[in-house]
C-alpha cells in the first residue's frame, strides 16, 4: 500500500514540477525589461509553487496557523496554475501558427518585448477574475430536487424524501463554518434519510477532530438515519480512523455491506475502488445483494461510478454516486465526460436510476469554474402493488 501511494505521489510531482517550470520560464521571459516587477514575479512565484507542498509536509509535523495558511494559499495557486499552463499553451500555439501563417497584426510584431508585458498584465487578470468568479461559485450551495419513480413496494411507505451529499472534502481547506452550511441546509430541507456517497473527509483526520466535526455532523436530524460509503480520500485520510469518526458523527458507514431500512427498502454501500487498487478486498456486488429481497427497493451507492452496466444488472434500483466533480475546473470535465458514461446528473440505464453528483466541496483549489456545489434532494416515489414486479422483470 505504501509503495502505491509512493509512486502516485512521485508522479503527481513529477507533473507538478515540469507544469510549474514551464510556466516559470515562459513567464520570466516574458518580463525581461520590467525591472522590479521581474523580481516580484520571480520570489512570489516560489512563495505561491512551494505553499501547497510545504503547508502538507509541514502538516505531518505540526499543524499550525503557519502549516494551514500555506496549504490555503497553495490550494488557491493550484487554480491559478491551472490556468496559467492553459494560457501560455494557448499563447504558444497561435505564435507557431504565426510563425508560418503570418497572421498577427503589425501593431503586435513592431515592439514585441512591449506586446509581451501586456500579454502578462492582460493574462494576469484574466485567470485572477475566472479563479475569484469559480470562488465565489462555491460559496453558494445548491439545491437540485430530483424526483424519480419506482414501480416497487415499501412497506406502505409511497414517498421517501432523500438527501445526497457527495465530495464534502472536510480538512484544512473545507472547514468546520463550511459543514455548519451544510448540515443546517439539509436539515432545512427535512429529509427522511440522508447519503453520503464517499469522499467525507479529505487527506487528514486529525483536521477534522481538530475542529470538532463529528458534533456537527450528529446535528443531522433525519427519519430514518444518516449512510455513508468510503471514497478515495478516506484511504488517503486513513481508512479505520475516517470510518470510525463518521461512526462518532452518527452515521452508518456500509462498507460492501446492506441494510434494510424500516422493513421497506435496502440500502447498500461498496468500499470504494482503492480498496482492489490496494489489496484491501472488495466484495463483488453479486455478494453484497446475495440475501437481498429484490422485489422491494435497492438503493446503492457506490463512490466512483463506473461500469454502471453492473448495477442494472443486478436489478438495483437507484446508485447514488460521486467522485467526478464534473471536473471541477474547466476544461477537466471534458475529461470527465469522456472517462465515465455519467460524469454529472441523472440517467436511466433500463430499469435502473442513477444520479452522480458532481459534490458540495472541492479538492484543491476551494474553486469551481464548471459545475455548482449542490445538495440533491431526490423525492423517491414507490409505486409497486406487489412482490413479483423484481421477478417478472427478470424474465422480460
Amino acid at each position: 500500500m505504501k509503495s502505491s501511494f509512493l509512486i502516485f505521489f512521485s508522479i503527481v510531482l513529477l507533473v507538478y514540477t515540469v507544469i510549474n517550470f514551464y510556466i516559470f520560464r515562459r513567464t520570466y521571459s516574458a518580463l525581461d525589461g520590467t525591472g522590479i516587477y521581474r523580481s516580484v514575479f520571480l520570489y512570489s512565484f516560489m512563495l505561491l509553487v512551494l505553499s501547497y507542498p510545504l503547508g502538507r509536509i509541514g502538516e505531518q509535523i505540526s499543524r499550525n496557523i503557519l502549516t494551514e495558511s500555506l496549504v490555503i494559499v497553495g490550494s488557491f495557486y493550484l487554480a491559478i496554475m491551472v490556468y496559467a499552463f492553459l494560457m501560455i499553451l494557448a499563447i504558444d500555439i497561435l505564435k507557431l501558427g504565426n510563425y508560418f501563417f503570418h497572421f498577427f497584426p503589425s501593431f503586435m510584431t513592431q515592439n514585441p518585448q512591449k506586446t509581451s508585458h501586456w500579454t502578462v498584465l492582460a493574462g494576469l487578470i484574466l485567470i485572477l477574475f475566472t479563479v475569484g468568479a469559480g470562488y465565489i461559485n462555491t460559496l453558494y450551495l445548491r439545491i437540485n430536487p430530483v424526483t424519480i419513480e419506482i414501480p416497487k413496494s415499501a412497506n406502505g411507505i409511497k414517498e421517501l424524501k432523500a438527501v445526497v451529499v457527495s465530495d464534502i472534502h472536510l480538512g484544512t481547506v473545507i472547514r468546520s463554518g463550511r459543514l455548519l452550511k451544510i448540515v443546517e441546509k439539509i436539515n432545512g430541507l427535512e429529509p427522511d434519510i440522508v447519503f453520503l456517497p464517499g469522499d467525507i473527509v479529505d487527506e487528514d483526520v486529525a483536521s477534522v477532530a481538530e475542529q470538532n466535526m463529528s458534533a456537527i455532523l450528529k446535528n443531522l436530524t433525519t427519519r430514518y438515519g444518516v449512510f455513508a460509503v468510503s471514497g478515495n480520500h478516506e484511504y488517503f485520510a486513513g481508512m479505520e480512523e475516517a470510518v470510525s469518526y463518521m461512526q462518532e458523527g452518527n452515521i452508518t458507514v456500509l462498507q460492501d455491506s446492506v441494510v434494510k431500512v424500516q422493513d421497506a427498502f435496502y440500502v447498500a454501500g461498496r468500499k470504494d475502488l482503492m480498496a482492489e487498487r490496494l489489496a484491501d478486498g472488495r466484495k463483488t456486488l453479486e455478494e453484497i445483494l446475495s440475501e437481498v429481497d429484490k422485489s422491494f427497493p435497492v438503493i446503492l451507492m457506490d463512490h466512483q461510478p463506473y461500469h454502471l452496466e453492473i448495477t442494472e444488472r443486478n436489478g438495483v434500483d437507484l446508485q447514488l454516486s460521486g467522485h467526478t466533480h464534473h471536473g471541477q475546473l474547466f476544461p477537466f470535465n471534458l475529461i470527465t465526460g469522456m472517462i465515465y458514461e455519467l460524469s454529472w446528473g441523472y440517467l436511466k440505464r433500463g430499469e435502473t436510476h442513477y444520479y452522480v453528483s458532481c459534490g458540495v466541496g472541492t479538492w484543491g483549489p476551494p474553486i469551481r469554474t464548471n459545475s455548482v456545489p449542490e445538495i440533491v434532494l431526490i423525492t423517491l416515489r414507490f409505486t409497486g402493488k406487489n412482490k413479483d414486479l423484481y421477478n417478472n422483470r427478470k424474465t422480460l
